[in-house]
């Protein structure tokens, strides 16, 4: 049973409430009869791995396995209904967004690190191959990722400093799993070279065609959850614009500037603590998560407390893998806890 005392928090009636918007193909849906996106049921997955649901884990990524396009990509958006059957499943649209595709390399990897199944790992390889190939079509001369591809696999001409680095952490995995396995991964390791680089030095290569999404907590933090800096650094990091995105006792906001706390970004921010070697704010962090679970396991997506109102309604299968992956970050439930906390190493090895 995963019930932490303190905070009052009951994990193993969080990972059930993932397993119940999960259906018998494997798909993890957002909430009942609703939609799944790749990147999001990736990380509803590494829940049910942290949980120890590992059956369910497996049936989540070989759905991605079912459903690879030929070119090795998914698209960005998929409708499925509660109770899979034949010919209805449909996608919102044709585009397909580089980080979401990528991810499958992180969650497989994540499995490994947590069970040590070889044989998953080694069967699972050639899916992250094909998505990781696809990836780097779009990795431009300066190192960084454009963000998405159009239906006919045209980039759009730009790239996010949330995406890339978890397109980063993406690679790092895909690299650390062909060196498990023998494979050679030099092309891949090229590219993170250059995708880091691009990230820690060439601030002008992203947001070129929007506003900067620096008021986003997710471009602060992210990094940091890439791997790309010391736990010195990530400190520095986090102190900067730590006033900016949080509020006591509730979490962390998803933009800076609306008052709009977010169960994720609060569970992604612990793991960027945890990464900077600060465990006391992580677990004062983490202890403003129990408030906003729900009867079912679920938890909010997230809170204006300018209105005091829950908004959105919902309660999100992503949401509730995040929090897992942050209680395992801090109390080292399964092998895998490291994942998103150490400075990345796949030029290392």
């Amino acid at each position: 049973m995963l019930k932490l005392a303190s905070p009052p928090l009951d994990l193993t009636l969080t990972a059930h409430y993932i397993k119940s918007l999960q259906r018998s193909d494997g798909a993890i849906l957002w909430n009942t009869n609703d939609k799944l996106d790749p990147w999001d049921h990736v990380e509803a997955a590494m829940g049910l791995t942290v949980a120890g649901h590992h059956r369910e884990a497996k049936s989540a990524y070989l759905w991605l396995a079912n459903n690879q396009l030929d070119d090795g990509s998914w698209h960005a958006t998929y409708f499925l209904p509660a109770n899979p059957s034949a010919h209805q499943q449909a996608q919102a649209h044709s585009g397909k967004e580089t980080n979401f595709i990528a991810y499958v390399a992180t969650g497989v990897w994540h499995y490994f690190l947590a069970t040590n199944d070889r044989d998953f790992l080694t069967q699972l390889f050639p899916v992250i191959q094909k998505a990781l190939n696809f990836v780097l079509r779009f990795q431009t001369p300066f190192g960084e990722i454009c963000w998405a591809v159009d239906k006919h696999n045209n980039p759009e001409p730009d790239a996010l400093v949330t995406a890339c680095s978890s397109i980063a952490r993406s690679l790092e995995c895909g690299i650390l799993a062909a060196q498990a396995l023998g494979q050679d991964c030099a092309p891949w390791q090229t590219a993170w070279q250059a995708l880091t680089t691009a990230l820690t030095t060439k601030p002008e290569r992203f947001d070129r065609t929007w506003p900067s999404k620096q008021r986003f907590a997710m471009d602060w933090y992210y990094p940091i959850l890439a791997g790309l800096y010391t736990p010195q650094d990530a400190q520095a990091i986090l102190a900067r614009r730590w006033q900016e995105f949080v509020e006591p006792k509730l979490g962390c906001r998803c933009v800076s500037d609306e008052p709009w706390v977010t169960m994720a970004e609060t569970s992604e921010l612990v793991m960027a603590l945890v990464a900077a070697n600060d465990l006391q704010t992580a677990k004062t962090l983490f202890a403003t998560l129990p408030q906003w679970q729900q009867a079912d396991g679920g938890f909010i997506t997230g809170y204006v407390f300018k209105d005091d109102l829950i908004w959105p309604d919902d309660k999100t299968s992503w949401t509730a893998g995040a929090v897992l992956l942050a209680a395992d970050a801090i109390f080292k439930l399964t092998p895998a806890a490291h994942i998103f906390t150490q400075v990345g190493s796949a030029h290392t090895r």
